[in-house]
């Protein structure tokens, strides 16, 4: 669609190709192997001089329309869609680094990406260094000779530390290394990180993009050039976001501007809440104005988004109780959905991590993180209340 349309209308409309029957819904291409009208074709579509479905593990048109939708939205020449968030995050390194390169991460990233850096891409020779990810300076002094990426999620998980993605793009593009950015809790609906600078996005669809909790979906942003290596990995591997995914997703894309609003605003009223509580010891949103990195925060992000995290003063104990007591919300790991989510991260999502790194990375064991839904507000904090009480 052309660049004229607001981002509001391209999430209903861009990307979208209707077949000869007209359809005004997506349509789901639900086969693997599509035919070809003579050997000559099936020839020219393989060796790429004529476009068109080939296998569904690499091309299909279900999929393509999620892509080109995704990329209207977050302003990239091109996009390439896996089957999850962390297939994602895996074929961004894998096609684009090899043995003896090094990696740069914030040390505050989710705990199954701290696994595949350390226990999975080191066995294969990438080594990864971890830095704060608000101070660039650390990012600097990390860079050898051999750095060939940076990664960083903001706002992180679970502390919604807000990185400056125009600082670390400069120290990176100095280096010679390219710059990721994990924009899975803002979403293209609140933060471009490629206006900042950075050359890469990447994306759990799983998250707000689906919204309610469906499906699972990755995908990897950037220029035609650089994302070349991320899809010969995603053709030759196998990573394939399915046909029937995508559809959802793309449904689920339709409703983003108005869900990321809603979600914010709910995530801000129950952080100045939780303030205002004397069993909290601290609270993470990056909304408010005694969030360490607001000010940066509300340059690169139009809201504070959907993500809450806080301390209680009783530790674990109090922690899981307050868990516990809770009705409505629905204690998962998950995130971004139209259902309130509370999770104790030291005990789920970053319990592969030691001990030691979770304490440099900040997460205490009085720590939840609530991924604040769609509710009232008035019965959000209602549920709350009895624990904290």
């Amino acid at each position: 669609m052309s660049e004229q349309y607001d981002l509001d209308t391209l999430a209903v409309r861009a990307g979208t190709v209707r077949s000869q029957f007209n359809e005004h819904s997506e349509a789901m291409f639900l086969t693997s192997s599509f035919v070809f009208s003579s050997a000559a074709e099936a020839a020219a579509r393989f060796t790429g001089e004529q476009p068109g479905p080939i296998y569904a593990r690499f091309t299909n048109p279900t999929v393509s329309m999620m892509e080109d939708r995704l990329a209207a939205l977050e302003g990239a020449e091109r996009c390439v869609a896996f089957a999850s968030g962390m297939a994602a995050i895996l074929a961004t390194v894998m096609g684009l680094m090899k043995a003896g390169d090094h990696l740069v991460a914030s040390r505050s990233i989710f705990g199954s990406t701290v696994q595949l850096f350390n226990n999975i891409l080191g066995r294969f020779g990438i080594e990864t260094t971890y830095v704060s990810p608000t101070d660039p300076s650390e990012w600097h002094t990390a860079v050898k000779p051999n750095t060939k990426l940076f990664f960083v999620e903001s706002p992180s998980n679970p502390l919604t530390e807000v990185s400056d993605i125009r600082a670390l793009s400069e120290i990176a593009h100095a280096s010679g290394a390219w710059l990721a950015v994990d924009n899975c809790f803002c979403s293209p609906a609140l933060q471009k990180p490629l206006v900042f600078g950075a050359d890469i996005v990447i994306h759990s669809a799983t998250k707000y993009l689906d919204g309610q909790g469906r499906v699972l979906g990755g995908a990897v942003l950037g220029s035609k050039a650089l994302m070349e290596g991320v899809y010969t990995f995603l053709r030759t591997a196998g990573p394939t976001l399915s046909a029937f995914n995508a559809w959802v997703i793309l449904k689920g894309m339709e409703t983003l501007f108005i869900r990321m609003e809603a979600h914010s605003k709910n995530a801000m009223a129950l952080a100045l809440w939780l303030e205002s509580q004397p069993a909290v010891a601290r609270v993470w949103y990056p909304g408010l104005p005694s969030h360490p990195q607001h000010e940066l925060a509300m340059k690169q992000q139009s809201t504070g988004g959907g993500i809450v995290a806080f301390e209680l003063k009783g530790g674990k104990d109090a922690a899981w109780k307050l868990i516990d007591s809770t009705k409505m919300l629905s204690i998962t790991a998950n995130l971004g959905d139209t259902k309130t989510t509370i999770t104790h991260p030291a005990t789920t999502t970053h319990s592969r991590m030691t001990s030691e790194q979770r304490t440099t990375a900040g997460i205490s064991d009085g720590l939840v993180r609530i991924a604040v839904g769609l509710e009232s507000i008035v019965d959000i904090k209602a549920d709350l209340q009895r624990g904290i009480a």
